[in-house]
């Protein structure tokens, strides 16, 4: 490979039933041909919950997956996985991309969630404890997110019964119909946040690269900031990834292939080398 490749992707969520990556062997082709992988946050649920061997036999296969990559992995943090790793977000080719799993950018973590309002009250008291101007900090923003995701328990994530995982997935999540609704609310913000955050704290980012919210896709809000969301592996819009090379941006699909999840067809491409935004754009 003449130019390396590093390639980031998001939200396997290893280990919750509605995750198709049941294997983490499931992956494997997404390591052919590149140099460096990132995950971008909710690689897994490290929190606390009711089946703490499963969370934990899960911390152990995902350490033994990548002790076996063959290549390096960089671990970002998310919601999800809030102590799985030290560093919250990354910045890549000469600061013109910039990586974070997004959940920042909502005061209450995931908006459209069975807790959010006491979830943005701890949020609110996390960042007024801060010390003075510290709260404008990303850094410091970001380590406070953390500190209340790590103290939320898992709930259908962790359940390993069918029916009961179909039950407390939908009160999670999308029950009472308000949950649904702020959950729109959410996806149509992203784009919007995620480019106002880049400009505030990454002023060198053309690019700003973030999951969380499950929908992929790429946008270009004013601003000139580049949003592009990697989504998950979960249904119903699967997930896709970024390839950065010194010269390009690729953004492409994930698609699952005979039980595998593989490299598939070009959504958009950019020039990088603070040249001229040079963009091949392809409908998702």
């Amino acid at each position: 490979m003449s130019d390396a490749v590093i390639r980031i992707f998001s939200d396997i969520h290893y280990g919750d039933r509605l995750s198709r990556a049941h294997r983490l062997a499931q992956l494997q082709p997404l390591l052919a041909g590149i140099d460096r992988l990132v995950l971008n946050g909710d690689t897994l649920d490290t929190r606390a919950g009711p089946n703490p061997a499963h969370t934990e036999r899960c911390r152990a296969e995902v350490a033994d997956f990548v002790a076996r990559a063959g290549v390096p992995v960089t671990f970002l943090t998310g919601n999800h996985d809030p102590d799985f790793s030290d560093q919250h977000m990354l910045e890549l080719a000469d600061g013109e991309i910039f990586v974070i799993h997004g959940d920042v950018l909502f005061e209450s973590i995931v908006p459209w969630g069975h807790d959010a309002e006491p979830i943005r009250r701890e949020v609110r008291a996390a960042l007024a404890a801060l010390p003075p101007g510290a709260d404008r900090q990303l850094e410091a923003r970001v380590a406070a997110f953390r500190r209340v995701a790590a103290s939320l328990r898992q709930r259908h994530q962790a359940e390993r019964h069918p029916l009961k995982y179909a039950y407390r997935f939908l009160t999670d999540t999308v029950w009472p119909p308000p949950s649904a609704l702020n959950m729109l609310r959410a996806w149509r913000d992203l784009p919007r946040l995620a480019a106002a955050l880049a400009r505030e704290h990454r002023p060198r980012a053309r690019f700003a690269i973030v999951g969380h919210t499950h929908r992929p896709g790429v946008w270009t809000p004013p601003g000139g900031v580049v949003v592009i969301n990697t989504g998950s592996f979960s249904p119903p819009f699967g997930g896709a990834l970024v390839d950065v090379s010194p010269s390009k941006l690729t953004v492409r699909r994930i698609e699952a292939r005979g039980g595998t999840f593989h490299p598939g067809r070009t959504l958009a491409e950019f020039a990088l080398g603070r040249t001229v935004a040079a963009a091949r754009h392809h409908a998702a």
